[in-house]
């Protein structure tokens, strides 16, 4: 069965191991946080070494900012040290008895950087957990994640489902029921907070639909379920097409302008965006 590590970054994204996609336990990251993480992993990906033991990678901190027009480098180590201090839970099971079982682990081993984080030429070396290691490299289900798509998103929970869907992308089927708690936890939502339906609904369901149908060459679709209209929600059905023709270059051409007004602008291209 293939394997992650023998897949290449091509024009459709970087091979992220399904079980980092589906972490859980990532809720205090920010959207910055998030967009770092992925340009990390796809450098340690591409360069071929994730199975060596002990092996660091090293990139320039410029690469890592969040925008073009941001020059400093305070955002990304603000950004490293959030990364550093999470803890999340990736199920893996045991690969002798099959048993399962969660690891809870760290997402960088360490992070070493320049003294003078503000030089030109400042960079920045990482390495990554000895569990973590073989997860990224010896997964064999993996969504093929684009860094230009994931770094043009404001919203971390649109980063979130836009790694699910492309999960997913390859399956025969293009609808899924998942239940709302597991939900939740897929697009780290904070325990206990934004549990009222409208406020899921505005600050999470509607920003994540919004920038993964406006950025991505994905479509994607939500109902929520309930019991009755007033009920309490108890899952979300969850579909999934690619995008073609208009659609398709509309994406692309949003992705290449500006953030400044771009929710506006997608709230106008939007249309098709129903939540049950």
């Amino acid at each position: 069965m293939s394997q992650t590590v023998a897949q290449k970054t091509n024009h459709t994204g970087f091979p992220k191991a399904g079980e980092l996609i589906e972490i859980t336990g990532a809720h205090a990251l920010e959207a910055s946080d998030r967009a770092i993480l992925n340009l990390l992993y796809q450098h340690a990906h591409d360069s071929g070494r994730l199975t060596e033991t002990d092996a660091e990678w090293e990139l320039p901190m410029s690469a890592l900012r969040p925008s073009r027009q941001h020059k400093g480098n305070e955002r990304v180590r603000d950004s490293l040290d959030r990364l550093m201090r999470i803890v999340v839970t990736v199920p893996l099971p045991d690969a002798k008895t099959g048993e399962p079982r969660l690891v809870l682990t760290n997402l960088f081993e360490f992070f070493d950087l320049s003294a003078d984080e503000g030089r030109p030429g400042a960079t920045v070396r990482f390495g990554l957990p000895k569990k973590l290691r073989p997860i990224l490299a010896r997964s064999n289900r993996w969504g093929r994640i684009k860094a230009e798509v994931v770094c043009a998103m404001t919203s971390i929970y649109a980063m979130a489902l836009y790694e699910l869907v492309q999960l997913r992308s390859g399956l025969e089927r293009c609808v899924e029921q998942i239940p709302i708690d597991r939900f939740r936890d897929l697009l780290g939502v904070p325990p206990g907070k934004l549990v009222r339906g409208p406020d899921f609904e505005r600050r999470v369901i509607e920003p994540a639909l919004l920038e993964v149908n406006g950025l991505s060459e994905m479509s994607v679709q939500i109902e929520l379920t309930r019991l009755h209209a007033r009920a309490p929600i108890t899952g979300v059905t969850l579909a999934w097409w690619r995008k073609e023709g208009d659609d398709f270059r509309a994406a692309y051409a949003e992705r290449q302008r500006s953030k400044a007004g771009r929710m506006a602008r997608l709230r106008g291209q939007v249309e098709d965006v129903s939540i049950g």
